[in-house]
């Protein structure tokens, strides 16, 4: 998320650079004067004027180019802040003003160059800081960015952008209440700027204060209604409270308003992967990865689908992506182990999963997959130690109940597995693959009636679970009812991935003379 313009860098210097003599400066001071008023247009016509009069004079450049970042022309501005340098190679300002040019272009690297040159020639340039910081931050850089802001501070305590760059540093930290407190700040000191409300907006989203989170953001599109950014955040919002109808309005608001703008589609793909699109997910979030192919999260969502359809090869090619663009990326980790899960890769699985707990120690998932990773080991102690760990830090995780189910089922101790299975079931009863885990509770009691039944309810809310078709097909081979066990099992052989369930039911068949 990038924070609005920078306080303008220009018109204080103008006049003593020039003098009175100057015929190009009566078009500089109205240019100025139309800057300070955000006339963009107005002011880059009296620089060009001031510049067709005097083509050697580095300001003149210098403010026609923050001109052109105040209308996101970031290569006019950059060919302005050029000139100035080439014309006035001392001139701190234009280094300052090119590297915010390069941070509009998310060019961090070369932003922070010419902020570290900036400082260099002026040590007490508080914008030059300021600006680093940013650009630290969009190199998630956040003690640099701190430490820059800091300074930024402490050289002009009124200056309300470096407290709502610094509230963003903290955003990204994940440290909501210190973010707050400089995003209050900042809107103390500039009760018109859009983007601290879309900050504070955004940290309290990070709190999950949905409907504060709202409010910042209806405050932020009442004052700048053509920025896209808000309204995706809103999305996000509305998503938290689960209004999934007025997230994706907000969303598709943001890409209406900005059709190139990527973060928008992901946020819209994360909504679709909620409530279990997954093809419109995937189309939502190869558009964004389209727009920004070094867009880490989008990977990680998209492969994220690819798990939930059990596509897992492509699951892992997105996630590899993910982990090669940010390898600090837990989720990616944790959805990676999920899909080495779903391969049978057991012990890459664990690695990947392991990674994850040691970057996030408090996420459950990661624990529910390294338990399903054990359990497919037979490591069933170990399974129920990380599912017990999953289940404390999120006790509505219904997939945990389900897989410390199946730990216990593996450990022979049916009424602990019935238990988990149920509290699955309550918690999220349109998942099948705890209705087809009952069934092999009741299978291994006898109770075929109501094995049978649990295995038809898990096919009914997924027609393609090779599993439940498996287990179906076990009981009809009890009740000597052969053909429609046969049925079942050339179902598992035509919809299954895992190699070893289509052997064990080509095996079947055989025995069964099909």
């Amino acid at each position: 998320m990038r924070c609005k313009k920078i306080v303008m860098l220009l018109i204080c210097s103008t006049l003593l650079i020039l003098g009175c003599t100057n015929p190009a400066l009566e078009h500089l001071e109205l240019g100025d004067i139309y800057s300070e008023q955000e006339q963009w247009d107005e002011a880059i016509m009296e620089y060009s004027l001031a510049i067709e009069l005097d083509p050697e004079e580095a300001m003149a450049y210098n403010n026609r180019g923050w001109a052109y970042c105040g209308t996101e022309e970031w290569d006019l501005a950059l060919a302005d802040f050029d000139k100035a340098i080439e014309l006035d190679p001392q001139l701190e300002l234009a280094y300052c003003n090119r590297g915010w040019a390069y941070c509009g272009k998310e060019q961090w690297a070369m932003a922070i160059a010419d902020l570290n040159r900036a400082i260099e020639l002026e040590p007490k340039l508080a914008e030059a800081y300021s600006n680093r910081g940013f650009a630290y931050c969009g190199k998630g850089l956040w003690d640099l960015a701190i430490a820059d802001l800091n300074k930024a501070i402490e050289l002009a305590p009124e200056d309300a952008v470096a407290y709502n760059n610094r509230g963003w540093a903290y955003c990204g930290m994940e440290e909501w209440d210190l973010a707050i407190a400089d995003l209050n700040r900042t809107i103390e000191l500039d009760p018109e700027d859009a983007m601290a409300y879309n900050n504070r907006g955004w940290a309290y989203c990070g709190m999950e204060e949905w409907d504060l989170a709202i409010v910042d953001f209806d405050k932020a599109i009442e004052l700048d209604p053509e920025e896209a950014m808000a309204y995706s955040n809103r999305g996000l919002a509305y998503g938290g409270k689960e209004q999934w109808d007025l997230a994706m309005a907000y969303f598709d608001k943001a890409i209406e308003l900005d059709p190139e703008f990527a973060e928008a589609y992901c946020n819209k793909g994360w909504a679709y992967n909620s409530i279990e699109e997954w093809d419109m997910a995937i189309a939502d979030l190869h558009r964004a990865i389209e727009l920004d192919p070094e867009f880490a999260e989008a990977y990680c969502d998209r492969g994220g689908a690819y798990n939930s359809l059990e596509e897992w090869d492509m699951a892992i090619v997105d996630l590899h992506r993910a982990i090669e663009l940010d390898p600090e990326f837990a989720e990616a980790y944790c959805n990676r182990g999920y899909a080495y899960c779903g391969k049978g890769l057991w012990e890459l699985a664990i690695a990947d999963v392991d990674r994850a707990i040691t970057l996030d120690p408090e996420e459950a998932m990661a624990y529910n997959n390294r338990g399903w990773a054990y359990c497919g080991m037979e490591e069933w102690g170990l399974a129920i130690a990380d599912l017990d760990r999953a289940i404390e830090l999120d006790p509505e995780l219904s997939m945990a109940y389900s897989n410390r189910g199946l730990a216990y089922s593996g450990k022979k101790q049916w009424n602990l597995a019935m238990a988990d299975f149920n509290k699955a079931i309550e918690l999220d009863p349109k998942e099948a693959m705890p209705y087809s885990n009952r069934g092999w509770v009741y299978y291994e009691k006898e109770e075929w009636g109501q094995a049978m039944a649990e295995f038809n309810k898990a096919i009914e809310l997924n027609p393609e679970f090779d599993g439940a078709y498996f287990g179906r097909a076990t009981v009809y081979c009890v009740k000597r009812q052969d053909d429609l066990a046969i049925d079942d099992l050339n179902k598992v052989i035509e919809i299954s991935s895992n190699p070893d369930l289509i052997q064990l039911a080509k095996e079947i068949i055989e025995e069964l003379g099909g």
